[in-house]
């Protein structure tokens, strides 16, 4: 499930989608977006299975992400 959560497959390539979206689109849109994509996992979790975890999971992931990019964020200024 973890491979799910951090690498799904359908994400595999050369560079990650989160660190283009870094590079392209900076820091401030894509910490915009994290928090949009886990309330997103969040708002739907229990429509889309019988147990939350994995998007509940990835709801997280997003949040550290979130967080991650805030850290780099303040180190840069």
């Amino acid at each position: 499930m973890n491979e799910a959560v951090n690498h799904p497959d359908h994400y595999q390539g050369k560079a990650e989608c989160i660190d283009m979206m870094v590079e392209l689109f900076g820091v401030d849109d894509t910490k915009g977006f994290c928090l949009c994509n886990a309330f997103k996992y969040l708002w739907r979790c229990k429509q889309k299975h019988e147990t939350p975890a994995e998007d509940v999971k990835k709801a997280d992931w997003y949040l550290q992400k979130y967080l991650e990019l805030e850290g780099e964020q303040n180190e840069n200024n």
